[in-house]
């Protein structure tokens, strides 16, 4: 239900129907609870209305058309982040993009043209063909502009650095419904402010970005028992920091359901897994993971495979998932900093989480990219994820409780600073960039949104 304060701004809303061929769902609507469930479910977005415009026309329609009913407008593709954007949404129009997909492929130049509503995997899978490979992240079906826009972290990303840092145009419609191209020559301000600042400039209609002459990766997995994590994340943690930057790789700890989706050797088991990709040959490839092979893992996937393969490497699930998390930047990892993770995430812990995580960042991560956006690098050494599944409140208290207790343990060693595209609630986003970049961002977003019409999960306020 709404209450009596929202309705004359829904009936205002109601003209939103003829701005976007009818594919717009209102309170009360049959289609409505359907249209606004996010991708993470367990998260209750409860728009003014839910538009899902077909094109970049239609974009700029609705824009206009919730700018004249007195309403905001919050872009969203699949809502992966969804738990970020809470709070009042009475006045917001929820403009979903799942409707405008398509990949366009430019082999000789070796770049991507990709609509608003594209997936990883349509990426992934349009590239391959041509022995070439984005800068994709660890989900098949995340959307390639949420994940771009807020830096993109995937597993070549300490050789290459972030997808966001790959992004050669952007197309999009800003706050008084226009319709701009932001590249290296145009709207050059506005271009560095999106490679990395989010959703806050406007609602992306296309994203063009490079390609890279991978066809094939070293990749794969190392497992062990989860009793055995007091033995491998030591001495992954010492081999991570000092990798080249050729490799990069995940540690975690898997608490998993007996789900008929996941790979049956892993399936309901309790484990500690290492995964990644190595960009080398096969020799030195397995020269760089000899000392990870050398604890003995029971199950050992690294091999030459196809980079497609790569984009369901980490078995992340597919499809609406309800769930809840928590996330922090990790300046160092020392002996104290691996006990305490044990201590709140492995076997003698009791936590219920489904996934605690440290990513190894470093490599190109860790220096400035020529030419970068508002996130050339991430200020840490690791990320750390706690996610678990929600689906029961008590569930979701639960697992927010020990993705909680997982961050308190291992905020000794935290940087400072945070990554928005794993910052799954409400925060500050001032702590994703460098002092220097957040006065620009503020000033970018008070020159094409001065009243703050679009909203994003992780608002830049306008300077």
């Amino acid at each position: 239900m709404t209450s009596d304060s929202t309705l004359p701004k829904l009936t205002d809303a109601s003209a939103l129907r003829d701005s976007c061929g009818g594919a717009v769902h209102l309170p009360g609507d049959p289609g409505y609870d359907a249209a606004r469930m996010p991708w993470n479910v367990a998260v209750q977005q409860r728009p003014a209305a839910v538009a899902y415009p077909a094109d970049a026309s239609e974009v700029a329609s609705v824009v206009r058309a919730a700018a004249a009913a007195g309403l905001r407008v919050a872009p969203q593709g699949t809502g992966h982040n969804a738990g970020a954007l809470t709070g009042d949404l009475d006045d917001v129009v929820l403009l979903r993009t799942a409707g405008m997909t398509g990949v366009e492929v430019d082999a000789d130049a070796r770049t991507a043209r990709v609509s608003a509503g594209a997936l990883w995997l349509d990426a992934v899978d349009a590239t391959a063909p041509y022995g070439l490979a984005s800068l994709h992240g660890s989900s098949p079906d995340v959307g390639i502009v949420g994940y771009s826009l807020g830096g993109g972290l995937g597993w070549y990303a300490r050789e290459l650095g972030l997808q966001a840092n790959s992004v050669t145009a952007v197309e999009l419609v800003t706050a008084d419904g226009s319709h701009l191209r932001a590249d290296a020559d145009h709207e050059t301000e506005l271009f560095w402010a999106l490679r990395g600042g989010g959703g806050n400039f406007g609602i992306v209609t296309a994203l063009e970005f490079r390609l890279y002459p991978i066809a094939a990766a070293y990749a794969g997995m190392l497992v062990f028992d989860w009793t055995q994590a007091a033995r491998v994340l030591p001495r992954w943690a010492e081999w991570a920091a000092e990798a080249p930057d050729a490799v990069t790789t995940s540690f975690r700890i898997l608490q998993l359901p007996p789900f008929p989706e996941i790979p049956e050797p892993v399936r309901g088991r309790q484990l500690a897994m290492i995964n990644g990709a190595v960009l080398a040959d096969d020799a030195r490839a397995a020269a760089i993971l000899e000392p990870l092979r050398a604890l003995g893992p029971e199950l050992d996937t690294f091999a030459t495979v196809p980079s497609a393969s790569l984009v369901r490497l980490h078995m992340d699930p597919e499809g609406p998932t309800p769930a809840v998390s928590d996330s922090s930047m990790l300046a160092e990892l020392p002996a104290a900093g691996v006990d305490a993770f044990l201590a709140a995430a492995g076997p003698d812990s009791g936590s219920t989480l489904l996934m605690a995580e440290l990513r190894q960042l470093g490599g190109a991560l860790s220096r400035p990219h020529p030419g970068a956006g508002a996130l050339p690098m991430l200020d840490g050494r690791f990320l750390l994820f706690g996610v678990t599944i929600a689906a029961t409140p008590e569930q979701a208290a639960q697992g927010t409780i020990d993705a909680g207790n997982l961050m308190a343990a291992m905020s000794p060693y935290a940087s400072g600073a945070t990554y928005l595209n794993f910052t799954e609630t409400p925060s500050d986003a001032q702590r994703a960039y460098d002092e220097a970049a957040w006065p620009r961002l503020r000033a970018v977003r008070a020159a094409v949104d001065p009243g703050g019409l679009v909203v994003a999960n992780h608002p830049i306020p306008p300077a």
